[in-house]
């Protein structure tokens, strides 16, 4: 693993600043300032495709680091395939709080919008 992933300063990836601004809350709770994002697409959910949030320290080589306003959010190469053009956003509104994906390469996605199809 290592710790010398190339940074992406044109990503391929947006992040809102609605969404910078959460990861950094939650990076500040859990009180490591080496966290990122990591984004992750598994196969399941109800469109084929689900995408995972979690926080990691650990950058392998395989993984790319996107970045804004302080913040890192990492994705590997594979799930980068899909998610190229898309953009993070945190959503904070009536039905709860959550991150969203928007991404240009799904053909559709559940109306929960946390799984999709390409």
């Amino acid at each position: 693993m290592s710790q010398t992933a190339e940074l992406t300063e044109a990503p391929a990836i947006g992040i809102t600043e609605n969404a910078a601004k959460r990861i950094a809350k939650l990076i500040a709770q859990e009180g490591d300032e080496s966290l990122r994002l990591r984004v992750t697409i598994s196969g399941g959910g109800c469109s084929g495709f689900r995408y995972d949030f979690d926080f990691d320290n650990k950058v392998n080589e395989d993984d790319r680091l996107f970045s804004r306003d302080g913040v890192g959010v990492v994705i590997d190469e594979v799930s980068l395939e899909m998610l190229g053009g898309s953009e993070i956003d945190f959503i904070d509104d009536l039905i709860g709080s959550y991150f969203e994906i928007r991404n240009p390469n799904a053909s559709s996605s559940c109306g929960c919008g946390v799984s999709f199809s390409i």
